[in-house]
């Protein structure tokens, strides 16, 4: 098999780099996923896009997960037109809720902080915040409302791009894991699987957690991203409880417009191991009752757990390899998959295409990390 672009990774990092090149009628395309496309990290994840309650800040970072995030309502009209399917883009804001004297001496400061930079956040009473969710706790003793901040319902999310890609005739390669790229004097040219060698002019990792496990000619990738699990519940109330996402300083609780209130998450190194644990699940209802004391009259309806690749530096690693022509990588979002697909997408894709450079490879490219000791094969 020959492909001028060949994707490691079929999460939504991978299939929104394949939509995007093949928006640019790039040849042949595949993309190639170890086990099912759309069911690791971007399946298990909430489907928060939100930059300014998760960043306290405007920083480049931030500003890179805001941009991202203006795409998504032309993103989501593009895939319902492409596919039919609605990945249900909620556009009604963001609370983070204070419920102890600490939390609410953290909101004045992040408040003070936020606004001081121009993010633009509301501050509400404890009666507004009530009135805006009535089933929230009544102790709650006031929070903060980012109008920007949005949610996406990821696993319809992820079904719709997998849908825009095949309808794109790109290949997707399932069940089939790359042991090992193909390097031909200085260049990646392909990669060897379990099943058979696939060349390709240009290689884009977009393998998560699972990118320090790939090698080049026998040697490690020189790029050290672990796995960091996250463990969540979900309950299934008989009427929806909650329009907004709701945050404290201790999780959040994210409702879906089918009733749904999801729960997240833990942050754990615990390797490769996606286990649920009694412990993380104690942990997320105590989270979930805080919020809303009322779901203790429902029954967990699901509980997952998903593997979030993180690099040492904590920020995402996205551009071409050095050393390594032909090989980029788009890994490392971390907590943001969801959130900064689009905007990984576009830089990757506009850089295979025609060699565009762009800050954000000076900022998160790879070449950072070598440069600060982070090389895996150091």
């Amino acid at each position: 098999m020959n492909y001028d672009v060949l994707i490691i990774g079929g999460g939504v990092i991978g299939l929104s780099i394949a939509r995007e090149l093949a928006s640019h009628r790039v040849g042949r395309i595949a993309v190639v996923e170890r086990g099912g496309v759309g069911r690791e990290a971007s399946f298990a994840a909430a489907g928060m896009l939100a930059p300014s309650a998760e960043n306290e800040t405007a920083d480049d970072f931030y500003r890179l997960c805001d941009a991202s995030r203006k795409m998504y309502p032309l993103l989501a009209r593009e895939l319902a037109a492409e596919t039919g399917i609605d990945v249900e883009l909620d556009r009604s804001g963001t609370l983070y809720g204070a419920f102890t004297g600490d939390d609410a001496r953290h909101l004045n400061s992040r408040f003070e902080r936020q606004t001081a930079v121009g993010i633009a956040v509301e501050r509400l009473s404890a009666s507004d915040t009530i009135k805006a969710e009535p089933h929230i706790s009544p102790t709650v003793r006031e929070s903060l409302f980012f109008a920007n901040d949005w949610q996406v319902e990821n696993r319809r999310l992820l079904t719709a791009l997998e849908a825009s890609v095949r309808g794109s005739n790109i290949g997707i390669l399932e069940n089939m894991p790359v042991d090992s790229l193909i390097l031909d004097k200085g260049r990646v040219c392909g990669v060897e699987s379990n099943a058979s060698t696939i060349s390709a002019g240009t290689t884009v990792l977009a393998t998560g957690a699972w990118t320090s496990l790939i090698k080049i000619a026998g040697d490690a990738v020189p790029l050290e991203v672990k796995p960091i699990r996250g463990q969540m519940i979900g309950f299934s109330p008989p009427d929806r409880m909650f329009r907004r996402v709701i945050y404290s300083p201790r999780g959040y609780v994210v409702p879906r417009a089918d009733g749904r209130v999801l729960v997240g998450a833990t942050v754990e190194d615990a390797g490769f191991d996606k286990s649920v644990t009694g412990e993380a699940v104690g942990q997320l209802k105590e989270c979930a009752f805080e919020i809303a004391p009322l779901l203790v009259r429902h029954e967990i309806l699901e509980k997952w757990a998903g593997l979030r690749p993180f690099a040492a530096d904590g920020l995402p690693v996205i551009g071409p390899v050095p050393g390594f022509d032909g090989l980029t990588v788009a890994t490392a979002h971390y907590r943001n998959g969801i959130l900064l697909a689009p905007i990984t997408a576009k830089i990757v894709a506009e850089n295979i295409v025609d060699g565009s450079g762009t800050e954000y490879f000076d900022i998160y490219g790879p070449k950072r990390l070598f440069e600060k000791g982070f090389n895996a094969n150091a």
